[in-house]
């Protein structure tokens, strides 16, 4: 009689495995695709709109797949349990689930915790994708302290000019993790962080402030949760104010070409 011990480890083993994260961006921004056939500059203007509806249709993307993942699973475990005879009658199964509650505990809180993970890594990876799409000049995860998602114009402007530098990272949420985008050798005039977090204290972004940190958002999440915020920005506003003016800076000044 085989136990098992490991229901994720069981699941491999079965060839049931949840689908790629990358799948399910693919899938997403595939679904807002054909609904709505944005050029580029459609993209820039319904920035706000896109970063907060593409990743809710992720979330639902991933939650379905979860589902069928999960239902797989117990029926793979239950069938298991009935061929190593470990179940031979129906009388036997109240006292066979009791004996397997810690794993399949242990199996729903991976679940939870994935789930978690994934909607973080999803927004920003949609987030960054968009950006993309939009050509502005950026490098990506430049070893500088901090370590932000991008360094724009370019690693090579920053070591020559570091304060006419935009800094640029995206957090699902935030909690302290705003802190790693920031620190003692970290230069810069001001540093930016894409989130679509509703539960910034008043306390929170005063201190971000005090770090030169402004928060970018959806346009809905700024004018329902933070609508005195100084440093709150929507996307639009971040465009408009701050990334735009810079290119045509770094124009200007033959930074970019």
């Amino acid at each position: 009689m085989t136990s098992i011990n490991d229901l994720k480890d069981f699941a491999e083993k079965q060839g049931i495995k949840l689908l790629d994260q990358a799948d399910i961006i693919r899938k997403a921004q595939k679904a807002l695709a054909d609904k709505y056939h944005f050029s580029p500059t459609q993209i820039k203007e319904h920035f706000d709109q896109l970063i907060e509806e593409s990743e809710k249709v992720a979330y639902e993307i991933y939650k379905q797949y979860e589902k069928t993942y999960g239902e797989d699973v117990i029926i793979a475990m239950t069938q298991h349990l009935i061929d190593t005879k470990e179940i031979s009658r129906l009388e036997d199964l109240p006292t066979v689930m009791k004996k397997y509650y810690k794993v399949l505990d242990d199996f729903y809180l991976s679940l939870a915790n994935s789930r978690k993970s994934r909607a973080g890594k999803t927004f920003e990876k949609i987030h960054n994708g968009l950006f993309k799409i939009l050509k502005y000049p950026f490098e990506e995860q430049v070893k500088i302290d901090g370590k932000p998602d991008f360094l724009m114009p370019s690693a090579e402007h920053y070591k020559k000019d570091a304060p006419d530098c935009i800094i640029f990272t995206a957090k699902r949420t935030l909690r302290e993790r705003w802190r790693q985008i920031v620190t003692e050798g970290t230069r810069g005039n001001r540093f930016f962080l894409a989130t679509i977090d509703e539960d910034l204290s008043e306390a929170q972004l005063k201190e971000m402030h005090d770090h030169r940190i402004s928060i970018v958002c959806p346009e809905s999440i700024k004018n329902s949760k933070y609508p005195d915020a100084v440093n709150v920005l929507s996307f639009k506003q971040f465009f408009n104010d701050h990334l735009d003016p810079a290119m045509e800076r770094w124009e200007r000044n033959h930074v970019i070409k």
